[in-house]
């Protein structure tokens, strides 16, 4: 019996992590030239969208608004990121939230989310002027928006540029415990990421760009609607669990927000997510 539990156990462990969690989010930009099929998504198990709204410098992403309205007529949820650069933080922050502010406000209330995800994509910048955002920038960057909005943004990164940046020792233990308050969208193409401390674990994996994918096609597929070369994502637990997630991190524009259950919860929820699908597997 025990060595029966044992490799049941290791069997479950050795799944991909789509048997406990779900591949449901996906990433946008002007950089998706397609009109996106929304609801064609929706019907194929997408439950959020993160689409750029801002990058350098200072720019807005010309298809954010139109695409906030599609989305949220389709039901989806809605989060919106600035790709970062070296330039005046704060300003960067500010920039921002003023484009995403601006288009909720702008929208009817039909095509208008209840709330939306923000997100610092703080990865290398080699394709905008301005130079890359160190550590410390993203910090007051992150200290701007909540001072603004109540909340702490994501983090999003690359694994490898993650890990290279925080083990600097130009960057200080109160800076790495400030980005902790944000929760982590991490990306890598080739396997589960590992490194991510000062983070326990990744909120959400980003495990296909531009359609870009070292892992099996049938458990991680790298299309969705009419978007041949997606930007997917997996969430770390069940759908349930990730609209909580949502609601309970994303910007509540004009309205108080619901209370937000603690860490421990979404910890919990993953492994009953995961205790559930060891118990199919037995059947």
């Amino acid at each position: 019996m025990k060595l029966s539990i044992l490799r049941a156990a290791g069997f479950v462990f050795a799944l991909p992590t789509c048997a406990f969690a779900t591949s449901n989010v996906i990433n946008l930009s002007h950089y998706d030239l397609m009109r996106p099929d929304f609801a064609a998504m929706k019907s194929e198990g997408i439950v959020g969208v993160i689409h750029e709204a801002t990058y350098p410098r200072f720019d807005r992403d010309a298809q954010y608004a139109a695409r906030q309205q599609a989305a949220a007529r389709a039901g989806l949820l809605w989060g919106a990121y600035h790709y970062a650069d070296a330039t005046d933080p704060v300003r960067q922050a500010d920039h921002f939230l003023s484009i995403v502010s601006g288009a909720w406000s702008q929208a009817d209330p039909v095509s208008r989310p209840a709330g939306v995800l923000l997100v610092l994509d703080f990865e290398k910048n080699g394709h905008y002027p301005g130079g890359t955002m160190r550590a410390d920038q993203a910090v007051a960057f992150v200290e701007r928006i909540h001072e603004r909005t109540g909340e702490y943004p994501g983090l999003y990164s690359g694994e490898y540029h993650l890990r290279q940046v925080l083990n600097s020792p130009k960057v200080t233990t109160a800076q790495r415990a400030m980005l902790t308050k944000c929760w982590l969208w991490i990306a890598n193409y080739h396997y589960q990421p590992r490194a991510t401390a000062p983070w326990d674990f990744w909120h959400l994996w980003q495990y296909c760009g531009d359609g870009k994918c070292d892992l099996p096609r049938a458990a991680y597929p790298t299309s969705v609607a009419n978007i041949r070369k997606a930007e997917r994502n997996i969430f770390r637990g069940g759908a349930s669990a990730l609209e909580d997630f949502w609601q309970n991190r994303a910007w509540q524009l004009g309205r108080e927000k619901r209370r937000r259950e603690p860490e421990q919860k979404l910890a919990a929820d993953v492994q009953v997510v995961g205790s559930t699908a060891g118990r199919a597997l037995s059947r």
